[in-house]
């Protein structure tokens, strides 16, 4: 007896039929790309790669030379075929474009991205009469208060009128005076400063 064209068993072969020759046609899911390869963290506007950042150097469709690089206290990293390069002290944009030219000897037309990876190089330092001291990182817009808020605060012996911000510039010490009793009664609040990478606050 034959089954009629609408029976549910030859739908049902019909489906998996269907379902066989998909997965055939689909690549296990250690064959795909690893999702997320370049993906990185946030930079703020004025970043530029400084000691300790790690750094993804990616080539398209050369995977030896394509890795994570830590930038090291001499500011190079090193590459497999490309040897040293400068890293420290230039924007990404500016480290892909040196990578590029450096990799044309070994590979034709390189494509070449830089993703940062970890930002290391950014902190602030506070030293003295906080509740924790030490260095912090700086991956966003941070006050001498919001410093000293992430410190803890002020321990019963600071010096709340004297504290100030050690800051580097141009190969010069400068000092910026900062009166937390002012501050927090919202009086000379432009002694608040935006702090650089590097700056130290110091609590006597």
């Amino acid at each position: 007896m034959r089954l009629p064209s609408s029976s549910p068993l030859l739908v049902a072969l019909a489906i998996l039929a269907a379902a066989a020759a998909v997965s055939a046609q689909s690549p296990p899911a250690a064959a795909r790309p690893a999702p997320g390869r370049a993906s990185g963290v946030p930079t703020p506007p004025d970043y530029v790669i400084g000691i300790e950042d790690v750094l993804g150097v990616l080539f398209w469709r050369e995977q030896d030379m394509t890795g994570d690089v830590t930038v090291r206290p001499d500011g190079l990293i090193t590459l497999p075929l490309v040897g040293d390069i400068q890293a420290a002290g230039l924007r990404p944009e500016a480290l892909r474009e040196e990578i590029r030219k450096a990799a044309a000897q070994f590979v034709e037309d390189p494509n070449v991205t830089v993703v940062v990876r970890q930002i290391n190089s950014r902190k602030v330092f506070i030293t003295g009469q906080v509740a924790r001291p030490g260095s912090y990182p700086l991956l966003a817009p941070m006050t001498v208060m919001q410093v000293i808020a992430l410190a803890g605060g002020l321990t019963e012996f600071a010096d709340k009128e004297s504290i100030s911000v050690l800051r580097v510039e141009q190969g010069q010490m400068r000092s910026f005076k900062f009166n937390y009793k002012d501050v927090a009664k919202g009086k000379k609040l432009a002694q608040n400063i935006v702090l650089k990478p590097g700056d130290t606050v110091v609590v006597p």
